[in-house]
């Protein structure tokens, strides 16, 4: 049987690490190596997004991890052995962008539980 959007985000759920908006607001405030990576796309980001996030569209957030492509993204390649926290609207994107990471070496990520949308 194909596989459904669905599917895709509730196996890639079940592999990352979650982060509470509590959570998250306590790791923000008590440590400095933290990297927010909002995976949105640029209108969603401008009409809101958390300050200090770094935008990095899901679409292209391969290319920009990886440290041997032109396109990479020199603050989250020089953030690997930091905490990354993935947001998206409501988690879909995020949980998809922080499974890749993982795969892609990143050991300390954690995907924020309802996105932006709980945070706001």
């Amino acid at each position: 049987m194909a596989k459904t959007l669905a599917d895709f985000v509730c196996e890639a759920q079940a592999r990352v690490r979650t982060i509470s908006v509590e959570e998250f607001d306590e790791m923000i405030e008590n440590h400095d190596d933290v990297l927010v990576v909002d995976v949105r796309e640029a209108e969603e980001f401008h009409r809101g997004h958390i300050p200090g996030a770094l935008l990095i569209p899901r679409g292209i957030l391969e290319s920009a991890a990886d440290t041997n492509r032109p396109t990479r993204v020199d603050k989250l390649c020089g953030a690997r052995d930091w905490t990354i926290i993935v947001c998206s609207q409501n988690n879909a994107r995020s949980a998809l962008a922080a499974d890749t990471l993982q795969q892609m070496g990143f050991q300390k990520v954690y995907l924020l539980v309802g996105g932006i949308d709980r945070w706001e």
